[in-house]
């Protein structure tokens, strides 16, 4: 069902503007329209426009909820003035950003000491006061590394040769570190003789005293010491927090609240009156809200109202918002994915509810199956709210019902007598056709009554938006249902063995829908009391016409036989069952239980997502293409935008 909507226009001093919002609309749902479109009629309007002034704050909140999230509760119930609010994010946020500052600069340095203790730890092998090294005058050094087949050829064939001191440091699976010497007059010819032999030069900080070793164990004490620091200011951070964590979602509330007042003026418009500026909102309500609210304002002498029940004065369209009872919402899913109702449409979500589950269970016909579905679906859509688990449950119950009708409990037909039938075995004789099986009549008896049913709806929905042409000379129109119901009629009677109609009333029931359905847009100009042009001249017409009618005849057959496929997957389900069945050796009278269990879980997953699948495809083409739009758009209320902040 769609909820009736009301429009309202909102108006009072510009000042007074935040206090009705808070007072008022973010208590009460509505969906508001920008109030410079709807009001074009009116002279003197001008844009609300005004700078955010709780933006920063608003920003400074939102960042220290996503940083410090894991110290913070889900909610709170207090609330505080916008002044105190607004304080305590200052203060909070000056005090986090002085302790923030402080550990990115302990940070910095420990990440500093790290680097040199990078540096020098792979020449702790170096047993000699570094800060000496660093003050040789007439001998040069050079500490690096090289690679490990290059060392090894130097060492070999060169090293002899050469006035240099090696000294070896460290070593891995690719690389040795190693400090030179060599004389000061000999420095560039040596160094050349090294970068041949790709080595990698490495700069040592002069801070060092002591050895390598010595230097490292100063730099592990300086970095544990910075460490701790650290420590202390997180602790400090997270005490910060902790200490006002209540003021500071209280404060968030409070400010997301006051912001999202604040951004309305973004759909508001002002005029002037002599000296005095007021504001105007327009929006839709439901209307029982409009009419709760309109009654809490009467003694507020700020704050007007006024209904507009004549649509033709409003711009924009009634927005779109559904309510259905509990057991039919979650089916509002599959409405919102074909696409929402229009305001005057019907909604189709008890419809979809009802055909759907009935057909899943018809296809699905199992009682254990159908048990499983319905309880797992419940308790998944209890706890998780999930609104296929809803879906789920309602088919379980239909399949549970033509479990029983079919005699079916887990795949085991002789544990229960079937209450209706047994979909592999019952046979119908029909003239002209022989035998078939009693579910195929069934379901196109069935398909044929969902697509009369269908027509009626389209009926309705035409009717509601004035379309003439749909109404009656569409093929889902009262032409259409005239011929269907005509066609439906006759094949009952034929094939039951009953007196068909008389010819003048077969002529009438065929012929003549035919007939207007050919000439549909003549006839609706002529109803609509309009100058039809046909384009391409009477051949063409007559032409396209011949193809559209052909088409047509050609949709009613195919679409009927569509809902063979609801037959079908009733006699499948029982066939792999039997299979099932079959493979644990139940013929034998003692059958694997696990193969039992396994395969109920195979064929109740696989069959059950197909099933769904067939099920959602007969229910968008062949029901919603025959009266469904599906062209509304969503009621979105500014209230629940604000309370989800």
């Amino acid at each position: 069902m769609i909820e009736k909507m009301k429009f309202l226009s909102i108006t009072g001093p510009k000042a007074d503007i935040d206090r009705v919002v808070d007072t008022y609309l973010s208590r009460y749902e509505i969906h508001l329209e920008n109030a410079l479109s709807e009001l074009k009629t009116v002279r003197d309007l001008r844009p609300y426009i005004e700078t955010n002034p709780y933006k920063e704050e608003l920003l400074k909140a939102q960042a220290m909820m996503e940083s410090y999230h894991e110290l913070l509760p889900g909610g709170s119930e207090r609330r505080v003035s916008l002044e105190t609010a607004l304080e305590t994010v200052r203060s909070l946020d000056r005090k986090l950003s002085e302790l923030t500052e402080q550990k990115n600069e302990l940070l910095a340095q420990r990440a500093a000491l790290q680097e040199s203790m990078d540096k020098v730890v792979p020449f702790s092998g170096l047993n000699y006061d570094v800060r000496r090294i660093l003050g040789f005058q007439y001998i040069k050094f050079r500490f690096g590394r090289i690679s490990r087949e290059y060392y090894e050829k130097f060492s070999a064939y060169v090293y002899d040769t050469i006035d240099t001191i090696l000294f070896k440091c460290k070593e891995d699976a690719q690389y040795i570190w190693i400090v030179y010497f060599v004389p000061e007059k000999l420095e560039d010819k040596i160094d050349a003789i090294y970068a041949s032999m790709h080595f990698e030069r490495m700069f040592l900080p002069d801070e060092y005293d002591g050895t390598p070793t010595q230097a490292g164990h100063n730099l592990e004490d300086q970095i544990r010491e910075l460490e701790a620091k650290i420590l202390q200011v997180d602790q400090d951070i997270v005490a910060a927090i902790n200490s006002r964590k209540d003021d500071l979602i209280a404060s968030y509330q409070r400010i997301s609240t006051f912001s999202t007042n604040f951004d309305v003026r973004k759909l508001a418009a002002c005029t002037k009156h002599d000296d005095h500026t007021f504001y105007i909102l327009c929006g839709w309500m439901t209307e029982q809200d409009a009419r709760s609210f309109q009654k809490e304002i009467e003694n507020d002498d700020n704050t007007f109202c006024i209904i507009e029940d004549d649509h033709a004065n409003i711009m924009s369209k009634p927005p779109t918002k559904m309510k259905n009872p509990g057991l039919f919402k979650p089916f509002e899913l599959y409405v919102e994915m074909y696409g929402l109702p229009s305001y005057n449409e019907i909604d189709p979500t008890i419809l979809i509810g009802l055909t759907y589950s009935f057909l899943f269970g018809f296809m699905f016909g199992d009682a254990g199956q159908g048990l499983c579905l319905l309880i797992g679906g419940f308790l998944l859509y209890r706890f998780k709210k999930v609104r296929l688990a809803g879906i789920i449950s309602c088919c379980g119950v239909f399949s549970t019902i033509f479990g029983l009708l079919f005699g079916s409990v887990f795949g085991f037909e002789d544990l229960i007598p079937a209450m209706w039938l047994r979909p592999s075995e019952a046979m119908t004789n029909l003239p002209f056709i022989g035998k078939l099986n009693t579910v195929f009549v069934v379901a196109v008896g069935l398909g044929m009554l969902i697509i009369l049913m269908c027509m009626v709806l389209n009926i309705v929905n035409s009717l509601r938006s004035h379309d003439t042409e749909k109404v009656y000379f569409d093929t889902n129109g009262v032409a259409g249902l005239v011929f269907y119901f005509a066609l439906a009629c006759t094949i009952v009677l034929y094939m039951s063995g009953k007196a068909l109609p008389a010819t003048v009333i077969l002529v009438v029931m065929f012929v003549v829908p035919l007939f207007v359905m050919f000439f549909k847009e003549p006839l609706t100009a002529i109803v609509e009391k309009k100058a039809e042009k046909i384009e391409g001249g009477v051949g063409m017409f007559i032409t396209q016409g011949l193809f559209e009618l052909f088409e047509v005849l050609l949709s009613y057959f195919s679409n009927t036989l569509s809902f063979v496929r609801v037959g079908a997957f009733a006699v499948s389900h029982a066939a792999m069952m039997q299979v099932v069945l079959m493979l644990a050796g139940a013929e034998a009278g003692s059958p694997n239980w696990a193969v039992v269990i396994g395969g109920n879980l195979f064929v109740c997953g696989m069959e059950g997502l197909i099933v769904g699948i067939q099920v959602l495809r007969l229910e968008y083409y062949e029901l919603f293409s025959r009266f469904y739009r599906g062209s509304g758009r969503a009621f979105k209320p500014y209230g629940k935008a604000a309370e989800q902040q």
